[in-house]
């Protein structure tokens, strides 16, 4: 278990306290003493590591079912004895352009809060410092601390949506470029940055029914005063979702703006290809008739006709590309 349990600790009205090492121990002792809990963190447990942690705490087996699992989308689920919240936490790595999701599962109880992580993309390394600075939240309880989790991890998201945001402009950048981003695969990198907008879109778009949940009445384990804050981690949810859907539409028009570029380049590419094999087939038809060796042809024993012939086809190749150019065909 000391592999897994990242930090172990009592809160008594909002303060961190010395506790027993053991968090047997220390739950027992949460639970005797008025407006105190226990707050444990797990990284990865394994099934027979959290079994210990499963009984002591009474956690639902379906809830912890999913806990160990994980590959979860968004979601609140009430239990008997705790409620059970699985955030999605997001990482977005700017060179190679991609967002990697993990996972946070958050149990709730009348005196303990467990929060199980999963991936690398970690909210908690500053949420504990920063409730354990504010014992006014803190007095509100384990929905306090699940409060906290979603916040910090809401919070990322806007930092994540603006940094998408501001990748895509460059993107829109190079498509509108008098170029068009011609030859760079630019159709494959809109597809791939739709991908990691998908991948964004999973974790944020579930969570707004979760958020409003919490944010109303009727939600055992929540604490009346810590409503107003879920409220607030809601409204900034919804920010962030409007702000996803205006990437996937502007995607979108990008990736339709690109295609198009490309059939207009294709047409002109076509078009000038045709005016070349045009003005390349009447020298070929006027030697191809000449090439036919009959003995009564017109102007074959004649001095000019050699370059009367040349002429010909310099001419009609002239009036063919003079009439391409006014049309733009070159």
């Amino acid at each position: 278990m000391p592999r897994v349990i990242v930090d172990c600790a009592i809160y008594q009205d909002g303060c961190r306290t010395e506790g027993p090492a053991d968090f047997s121990d220390a739950l027992d002792q949460a639970r005797l003493t008025g407006g105190s809990f226990l707050w444990i963190g797990l990284h990865e447990p394994t099934e027979k590591e959290f079994e210990l942690v499963t009984s002591e705490f009474g956690l639902h087996p379906l809830a912890v079912e999913d806990a160990l699992t994980a590959h979860q989308r968004p979601k609140l689920e009430i239990y008997d004895d705790s409620l059970f919240l699985v955030l999605k936490p997001v990482q977005y790595e700017e060179k190679a352009g991609t967002v990697t999701a993990g996972e946070l599962m958050v149990f709730v109880g009348d005196s303990f809060v467990v929060t199980v992580r999963h991936g690398e993309a970690n909210p908690l390394s500053t949420v504990r410092e920063r409730l354990e600075e504010t014992p006014d939240v803190l007095q509100h309880g384990p929905t306090a601390v699940m409060y906290a989790v979603a916040d910090a991890v809401v919070d990322h998201y806007l930092d994540v949506a603006d940094a998408l945001h501001e990748d895509l402009d460059g993107l829109e950048t190079e498509v509108f470029a008098p170029d068009g981003g011609g030859g760079q695969n630019t159709a494959g990198r809109i597809y791939a940055f739709k991908r990691e907008v998908l991948e964004f879109r999973r974790a944020t778009g579930p969570l707004a029914e979760p958020m409003t949940r919490l944010a109303g009445a009727g939600v055992p384990f929540v604490h009346e005063g810590s409503r107003p804050f879920f409220r607030d981690v809601s409204d900034h949810l919804t920010r962030v979702n409007e702000h996803v859907e205006g990437l996937d539409r502007l995607l979108s028009d990008i990736l339709s703006a690109h295609l198009a570029q490309m059939g207009v380049r294709q047409n002109d590419d076509m078009r000038k290809i045709s005016a070349w094999a045009a003005m390349a087939a009447v020298p070929t038809l006027i030697a191809g008739i000449y090439g036919m060796n009959f003995t009564h042809m017109w102007e074959l024993r004649q001095p000019w006709g050699y370059p009367a012939a040349l002429g010909l086809m310099a001419g009609v190749i002239a009036l063919l590309y003079r009439m391409f150019k006014r049309r733009g065909w070159l």
